[in-house]
C-alpha cells in the first residue's frame, strides 16, 4: 500500500464521520455512505464516491448538500489530517451497491424460475409414472 492508499484510506475515514455526525444539512439523508476516497498523487485533489439509498430525488439534494459543505470538509479533514495540503473534494454518487442489488435480484429471479420449471417438470414424470402402473 503506497502514500496516496494509506492518505484516502484516511480522508475516506475522517470524511464518513464528518457526514455521519457533523454536517447538518436536511437534504442529506441518513443512509449516505463513503464507499471509497481516491486522492491524487499531488495531494491536490480528491474524488469521493458516496452510496445514497434512495429515489434519484434523495441522491441529487445529497450530492448538493455535500457539494455545499466541501469547504466545511476540506477545512476540517486539514485540521484533522497533517498534510502539506489538504484535498479539493470532488463528490460522485456510487452506483455499485444498487447495481449489485440489481445483479442479485436478477440471479434470484432466475434461480425461482428454473426451481418453479424443475418442480413442474418433476409433477409432470410423477403423473406420467402413476398412470403406467396404475395400467
Amino acid at each position: 500500500m503506497d502514500r496516496t492508499d494509506r492518505i484516502s484510506e484516511e480522508v475516506k475515514k475522517e470524511l464518513s464521520d464528518l457526514i455521519q455526525n457533523h454536517i447538518k444539512d436536511p437534504r442529506l439523508p441518513d443512509f449516505v455512505s463513503v464507499t471509497e476516497v481516491s486522492v491524487t498523487k499531488d495531494l491536490r485533489y480528491a474524488k469521493a464516491y458516496i452510496s445514497v439509498l434512495g429515489d434519484d430525488n434523495l441522491k441529487k439534494g445529497a450530492l448538493n448538500a455535500l457539494k455545499s459543505a466541501s469547504g466545511y470538509i476540506r477545512h476540517e479533514i486539514g485540521k484533522r489530517i497533517n498534510l502539506r495540503y489538504t484535498p479539493e473534494f470532488r463528490f460522485e454518487l456510487d452506483q455499485s451497491i444498487e447495481h449489485g442489488m440489481y445483479l442479485s435480484k436478477l440471479i434470484d429471479e432466475t434461480v425461482g424460475r428454473k426451481k418453479d420449471s424443475n418442480s413442474g417438470e418433476s409433477q409432470k414424470n410423477e403423473s406420467s409414472v402413476e398412470t403406467k402402473s396404475d395400467g
